[in-house]
């Protein structure tokens, strides 16, 4: 990945197929920003469908349309929907980079899905098995940003690295690489009625502890 120094702590690179027609998102300060959503084929042949906000100046000179192949670098950014039925958490690339190509790079065309992370754990680590007895920690990581923000970004564990990450405390200062996920899931709003939902997450291939946090148990009493 190639980014700027200001964005070391938060690096995503994505190729793919866009899904859908680009549609208006917002604007700010006079600069009109787009979302899309992007079709990220696995090595399993299974796609993730990741949502892309992207500047219009970044954009101006390329026409993108649903099918359009393009390669994204960015930020993996959380956002805070207010509505009525209460708080939403939204997750998105924010586009810093974006070209429209047919010829990927041999990296791209093997590794379409990076994410790299350096964050802090805000809550405490949620371990848990599946029927099959696959090992999983949930993780929710927060990863600073300019002007004293920070991205909340759930992650998720699996095998050696769920046990691991499963004993980490809330303030442990982490790194994370892995890939960004979507899923989805069912959601029941009535008796009679339910509604299917798309998750997204960070799948962890590796992770590192830069510094753990000092507990009451573990501080020298002087």
């Amino acid at each position: 990945m190639t980014m700027d120094n200001v964005n070391v702590n938060n690096e995503v690179t994505l190729a793919g197929i866009i899904d859908d027609e680009l549609c208006y998102s917002h604007e700010i300060y006079g600069e009109s920003f787009y979302s899309f959503v992007l079709r990220v084929t696995r090595l399993s042949d299974i796609c993730d469908y990741i949502n892309v906000t992207v500047s219009e100046r970044l954009i101006q000179n390329m026409e993108l349309h649903a099918g359009s192949y393009v390669c994204v670098n960015g930020q993996f950014r959380s956002y805070n929907n207010y509505c009525e039925t209460g708080n939403r958490l939204i997750l998105t690339v924010f586009a810093r980079d974006i070209r429209q190509t047919d010829d990927l790079s041999e990296e791209e065309a093997f590794n379409p899905n990076c994410i790299y992370l350096n964050g802090f754990l805000c809550k405490a680590p949620v371990y848990r098995t599946t029927p099959f007895g696959r090992e999983i920690t949930d993780l929710l990581v927060a990863v600073n940003r300019a002007y004293n923000k920070s991205d909340y970004i759930p992650c998720i564990a699996w095998g050696r690295n769920a046990r691991y990450s499963s004993n980490l405390n809330v303030g442990d200062n982490i790194k994370i690489w892995g890939r960004i996920q979507s899923r989805e899931y069912q959601k029941r709003i009535s008796e009679d009625e339910t509604v299917t939902k798309t998750a997204y997450e960070i799948s962890i291939s590796k992770m590192e502890v830069v510094h753990a946090s000092v507990h009451e148990d573990d501080a020298e009493i002087s």
